[in-house]
């Protein structure tokens, strides 16, 4: 078993999850974090620490099999190739706007996914590395 990411958290990029998390296995992008499935412990304490509720098993009944496979693919992908994070930082500055726990009902936001690395803990920049995703919604 491991815990990945899904689209609630783009746009939002609340990182409660990665203060908690003991093997330091989050990983940030533009507007979104993923979870590196290879060092996930499965621990689940960051579940419940995100406000979005964009974190979950991969044992989960609330979605179709389809949709487990690709978050879970795509939060392997990216954290291969974004910086590490470790340490809360602020939001996005419309995260509570774009947060399904707080009213968003909107469209799907898989589309505003971005595969550009944040800046992480350890990378200053994110325009230290130029890595576009593959992946489309």
């Amino acid at each position: 078993m491991t815990y990945f990411v899904n689209d609630a958290c783009i746009k939002c990029k609340y990182t409660d999850c990665v203060e908690v998390c003991p093997v330091d296995c989050f990983y940030e992008g533009e507007n979104f974090l993923a979870i590196n499935t290879d060092e996930c412990i499965d621990c689940g304490v960051c579940e419940p620490e995100c406000p979005a509720g964009a974190i979950f098993p991969d044992t989960t009944n609330e979605m179709a099999q389809e949709h487990i496979d690709f978050w879970v693919n795509l939060n392997q992908e990216h954290a291969e190739k974004w910086p590490n994070i470790t340490t809360q930082q602020e939001p996005m500055p419309d995260a509570d706007k774009f947060n399904p726990k707080m009213g968003y009902d909107g469209p799907s936001k898989g589309p505003e996914f971005s595969g550009m690395p944040g800046t992480g803990d350890y990378y200053g920049t994110s325009s230290n590395i130029n890595l576009q995703s593959s992946r489309t919604f």
